[in-house]
């Protein structure tokens, strides 16, 4: 049976225009309700749709937005080769090149403009491919030719670059255009970090003599390879940079920084440049921990450094430090916590051992600082002790000791002291000859002595007048008077040198302080930083250096404690000596199993404590204030401030909505 059903056809002309005559129809009570259910279903279906929106987008950074970054300082080679002596150079660096291998936020070595590497022969040989899509800004190809010709440059003592030392004894090979053969004298696992170092365009570099590449017009306005390029340079009527532009490349092989901009402004001081932060100027800036201001309207981030600052004694140079008890003694005196709070403002790690271990995760001294009792003790055992509050050292009466006996004729040493007692009394010795030689003069004065002490000499011997003859009786009065040096209490003096640098001039006035307050009379030589490392650092003429010392993030404490590099331009500044810690520092450096090369630094670790060549003060934070509107920073482990910027392709100011990949 088939049943008919009536057809229908809502959308048709004649059923809309029965739809136009429903509020004719419709009662007001039924308006109302009309009216709101349709607004309910039309908000439902916007809540779907915004629902389902939310649901498959996601928030992401967008590409857009300019930093302004203060930096003190001028720039003055904006070139790989050059910058690593001067800041406001290696921060333009980081940004406008890039390296074999870069760091990451955490300090791990990743690749860059690698593609890959192999390390072949026992660590001896490191084998680099590149990537092939890399650009110069130029937009000429980055090949092996440029990373040989930069690593050329660098060895080549012509140019003069403070990373020669670096890449002594490295022989690198072109395999082909994009492949490069690192050959090294001996295993070398920390080599990686050499290949950080920045590439040169061959190109633009090749044909510029030794003598002219510091003069280069691209040391300003350079050509590089990294995420950001060079814009503008603006600069005063005197010649000096006011601030430098630059805009992001994109052409960029890797991750492409979501900033657009970087204006750099550069300051004479700091002061000046804490006042243009104060005024809204610049977003963004690095000051030492020194510079302890507190920005409300900016956010304050902390990079952990392997670095660290300490007093080098020059063992040898001052025969009281040369003890390592009073090294020890000197150890327990500082407050680390104190210097770290006064100092560093709370940022930063106590440390007493040069192998920073909260650094590379290896044992952490059981010595606890400070503690007074135990450096009294040291010193008192070492014949020290406290007068009126100040540490002294008692030294004896240092007499002179005649055993033989002595006559006109005689000769000698014994002759040359007894000259030298006689001529200390004026009435009786008054030509105060120091020949060696027993003459009439010398004979005419001992009649003298032996007259002068009747009672003493002559009398017991039933003599009346002298004979100018040293027997029995004279000497023993000879021993009595001829002191060579009184009885005297000698202070304990430490005499500390260091650079006008802020943090370093803080750092030598809180442990004078400390030093002081204990009762060590201790003085604060600062010297402008040139002459400090030229005529005093190169020439180890200090008793105490107050300096900092900066390891890679592969530890290898072999440049800064192994005895042959005692010597400048060696960096073992306490021209420190130990057999059983060279040993050890050799093996560390040709390790590559990290397990095992943390056991060697800790049992380095152990030598260094027990005969103390330095006293480790701590290892302070890099701080970074930026803008809140600026995001995407991770605070990690950086070595230089300039690592700040190693991440800066995550950096952002605004964001958008994208749907999740």
């Amino acid at each position: 049976m088939k049943i008919s059903l009536p057809k229908t056809d809502l959308l048709s002309f004649k059923n809309l225009k029965k739809l136009n005559r429903l509020p004719f129809v419709l009662s007001f009570r039924e308006k109302i309700l009309f009216s709101f259910f349709s607004l309910l279903f039309i908000l439902g279906i916007i809540l779907f749709i915004i629902s389902f929106y939310l649901a498959h987008t996601e928030i992401v950074p967008a590409h857009w937005g300019i930093i302004k970054e203060g930096v003190v300082g001028q720039p003055r080679f904006i070139n790989p080769i050059y910058a690593d002596t001067n800041d406001p150079d290696r921060d333009l660096v980081e940004l406008i090149f890039s390296g074999l291998m870069k760091y990451d936020a955490q300090g791990k070595i990743v690749l860059d403009a690698a593609k890959s590497y192999e390390v072949l022969e026992k660590g001896k040989v490191y084998e680099v491919e590149l990537k092939k899509n890399i650009y110069f800004h130029d937009n000429t190809p980055l090949t092996a030719d440029d990373v040989i010709f930069t690593i050329k440059t660098i060895q080549n003592p012509s140019f003069k670059s403070p990373l020669l030392k670096r890449w002594l004894g490295v022989e690198v090979e072109k395999i082909s255009d994009y492949k490069i053969r690192f050959v090294l004298q001996n295993p070398y696992p920390e080599f990686l970090e050499n290949l950080t170092v920045k590439i040169l365009p061959a190109h633009i570099w090749r044909n510029i003599s030794p003598e002219n590449f510091p003069l280069a017009i691209y040391n300003l306005k350079p050509i590089g390879s990294g995420p950001f390029k060079f814009e503008s340079l603006q600069q005063d009527s005197s010649g000096l940079i006011n601030s430098i532009t630059l805009s992001v490349f994109k052409n960029y092989f890797a991750e492409k920084p979501f900033i657009q901009k970087i204006t750099f402004f550069f300051f004479k001081n700091q002061q000046s440049l804490i006042s243009a932060a104060n005024s809204g100027l610049i977003d963004s800036f690095l000051l030492p921990l020194t510079v302890q201001n507190h920005f409300s309207n900016l956010k304050l981030y902390t990079f952990k450094s392997p670095r660290y600052f300490a007093l080098f004694i020059n063992l040898g140079k001052n025969k009281t430090l040369d003890k390592p008890e009073i090294r020890t003694a000197l150890n327990y005196i500082i407050d680390r916590k104190k210097i770290i709070g006064e100092v560093f403002d709370k940022k930063g790690l106590e440390e007493i051992s040069p192998f920073l271990p909260e650094i590379f995760s290896i044992q952490k001294p059981g010595i606890s600082t400070p503690n007074l009792e135990k450096a009294k003790t040291l010193l008192k055992n070492n014949d020290f002790q406290l007068i009126d509050g100040k540490w002294v050292k008692a030294e004896k009466e240092v007499k002179m000791k005649f055993t033989k006996d002595l006559t006109v004729g005689s000769e000698g040493k014994e002759v040359e002291n007894l000259q030298e007692c006689l001529a200390k009394f004026p009435e009786i010795y008054p030509e105060g000859e120091v020949t060696g030689y027993f003459g009439k003069k010398t004979k005419v004065a001992v009649i003298r002595l032996q007259e002068k002490y009747f009672e003493e000499i002559l009398k017991p011997s039933g003599l009346t007048q002298g004979n100018g003859r040293v027997g029995p009786a004279t000497r023993e009065k000879l021993n009595e008077i001829c002191i060579v040096s009184p009885a005297q209490n000698i202070p304990f003096k430490i005499n500390i040198i260091t650079g006008d640098e802020t943090v370093l001039t803080a750092l030598g006035n809180a442990v004078k302080s400390q030093l002081e307050k204990f009762g060590i009379e201790t003085t604060l030589e600062i010297l402008p930083l040139n002459k400090l490392k030229q005529d005093i650092i190169q020439k180890r003429n200090y008793d105490v250096l107050l300096f900092g010392q900066v390891l890679g993030l592969l530890p290898d404490p072999f440049a800064f404690w192994h005895s042959s590099q005692r010597e400048y331009p060696g960096l073992n500044f306490s021209n420190y000596k130990n057999k059983n810690l060279d040993k050890l520092l050799e093996k560390i450096r040709v390790e590559s199993d990290i397990n095992k090369k943390k056991e060697l630094i800790s049992e380095a670790q152990e030598i260094f404590l027990e005969d103390m060549p330095a006293i480790i003060l701590g290892s302070p934070d890099f701080i970074y204030y930026a803008n809140p509107k600026i995001k995407g920073i991770e605070e990690g482990i950086i070595i230089t401030p300039s690592q700040r910027f190693n991440q800066i392709s995550k950096w952002y100011i605004k964001s958008k909505r994208a749907f999740k990949k």
